[in-house]
């Protein structure tokens, strides 16, 4: 279980280290906030990935 969260935490310092860098270096707004999104999905992926193994739905993915 310690090991679930500290691997749900990398995932969240890594997604907000990639959306700072989209908003530093990307100077259009739309396609800013669609990398945004894109980043947001993939880190929400990466951690249901992790978690439903844990709730036992782990044929699903």
């Amino acid at each position: 279980m310690v090991l679930l969260a500290i691997n749900v935490l990398v995932i969240i310092v890594i997604g907000a280290i990639f959306f700072w860098v989209v908003d530093r270096f990307v100077r259009d707004g739309r396609l800013g906030n669609l990398l945004k999104i894109l980043i947001v999905l993939v880190c929400l992926g990466a951690i249901l990935v992790r978690v439903l193994p844990m709730l036992g739905a782990g044929g699903v993915l």
